[in-house]
């Protein structure tokens, strides 16, 4: 313990012997030191001109209610003279959101921070209170847009989240626990993370600035004032603020914001591939040396891809011009494109380097890999007349399975035929879209391999 008192003092004391001997005159030992005392660095000034325009959330949102056994009689309902079902219960939560665009009056939030909103209350830095109004909203993505009537709005000035590199500074600004208004910081730990979750677009800016409940929908800024984030998750084994938050990156939640101003909601569209990531193995085999990207696995026949002259084993490693890392990268940048425009892939074959331009066409997932589900990473395509005549009936045939894949964990394999699902027969990859759309929890997939049919369970 004394050890540890005056170990200040013996610091003190040196600096002032050195001060000396270097011959620094003595009048300079009382003048504060530039960044230590006197002229402390701040980010006040940053704050105070940003947080204006970050705002806290209020949603009341309804749920159903427990299931009760006694409802189910209908003599019991009669008697008591109840509703067919128990009523729904209200819920509040709150949350937070950034004003984007003071004129229109128009709020970044989550999506799952106004899920099944009711009322939808914002409040400004300053305490005012204002209804908002949902103009849409993206499970995909976790990205809602608000819309506010209010006079003096400020708005926060979007960077590009592109930019970005690990090891930039950031701070977060939001609700946590309704506590109000609260500003931590950190730096940016990683980029491009995915895998959080079962379904949508993930393309997270991790940081180690404090996220906790609350923070939802707030602002992820840099050190000059400018968002590249909404924040969005956390990983924390008990609810609170363990150093690994998520922030959606910003031009993502633009380019979803876009969409939902124009059209109320985003609409996908397709351009019939399936996709996997460039794996080391895989780049061996095909000479591929450092190369990063994503392979096409295969091209559905009548797809925009297939018009446009893709091929089984081109390696994606650009659109329009941005490089592209992985699979979910691909899937992120061409499923966030607005249907009926086109993209630029930048393409590596054989024969070397082009660009093709592919049309985006209205259709569900943007790949027949059916990202989400148990099938996501499986390359799929219609079975020809040839194989439904081998096999003795329709299907659908997995030409692909990417390695440590949701497909590979379910136990498919390249060369299977997929004939039915839960016993219905399965003729086209539209029929395994129909199926899987719903989510149900337990599949049962019926397929022939080598010949022999088999039964796979998966959930």
């Amino acid at each position: 313990m004394f050890r540890n008192v005056t170990t200040p003092c013996r610091a003190v004391f040196f600096c002032i012997v050195l001060a000396f001997a270097t011959g620094l005159p003595s009048s300079a030992l009382g003048q504060p030191v530039p960044g230590i005392a006197g002229r402390l660095p701040t980010l006040a000034p940053v704050l105070e001109r940003v947080t204006p325009a970050v705002v806290n959330i209020s949603v009341v949102s309804e749920t159903a209610s427990a299931s009760n056994p006694l409802y189910n009689d209908p003599f019991f309902r009669r008697f008591f003279d109840l509703p067919d079902a128990p009523p729904p219960r209200q819920r509040m939560s709150a949350g937070s959101g950034v004003i984007i665009d003071a004129a229109r009056g128009h709020v970044l939030t989550n999506h799952h921070v106004v899920a099944n909103a009711r009322e939808i209350t914002v409040t400004l830095k300053d305490g005012r209170r204002l209804n908002a109004e949902l103009v849409g909203s993206d499970q995909a993505t976790d990205i809602a847009l608000l819309k506010v009537e209010g006079s003096n709005l400020a708005a926060l000035e979007i960077g590009d989240s592109d930019r970005l590199r690990v090891g930039d500074y950031v701070v977060a600004i939001g609700n946590p626990f309704g506590l109000g208004q609260t500003v931590t910081s950190g730096i940016v730990s990683a980029l491009g993370r995915s895998g959080l979750s079962n379904e949508g677009y993930e393309d997270f800016i991790q940081t180690d600035a404090s996220i906790n409940p609350g923070n939802s929908g707030g602002a992820l800024v840099t050190l000059d004032g400018r968002l590249v984030g909404i924040n969005s998750a956390i990983l924390s084994p008990a609810g609170g603020n363990i150093g690994i938050g998520f922030a959606v990156p910003s031009n993502m939640a633009v380019a979803v914001m876009n969409q939902l101003i124009e059209h109320g909601e985003v609409r996908r569209g397709r351009i019939g591939i399936g996709i996997q990531d460039v794996t080391p193995d895989l780049a061996e085999a095909l000479g591929l040396g450092g190369l990063r990207g994503a392979v096409i696995a295969n091209v559905e026949p009548g797809s925009p891809a297939q018009r446009a002259g893709l091929q089984v084993g081109d390696i994606v490693t650009a659109v329009d011009g941005r490089d592209i890392h992985s699979s979910t990268d691909l899937r992120n940048r061409i499923g966030l494109t607005p249907v009926g425009t086109k993209v630029k892939l930048t393409i590596v074959r054989k024969d070397g380097e082009r660009e093709i331009s592919v049309p985006i066409e209205r259709g569900g997932s943007p790949f027949s890999q059916l990202a989400g589900t148990v099938f996501e990473g499986a390359g799929l395509r219609n079975a020809s007349a040839e194989e439904a005549q081998a096999a003795g009936t329709g299907g659908v045939i997995v030409e692909s399975v990417a390695t440590a894949s949701r497909a590979e964990r379910a136990g498919f394999r390249p060369g299977d035929m997929i004939v039915a699902i839960n016993r219905i027969p399965v003729t086209s990859i539209r029929d395994i879209r129909r199926w899987t759309s719903d989510h149900p929890a337990t599949l049962a997939v019926e397929i022939v391999r080598d010949g022999t049919s088999l039964l796979l369970v998966v959930r």
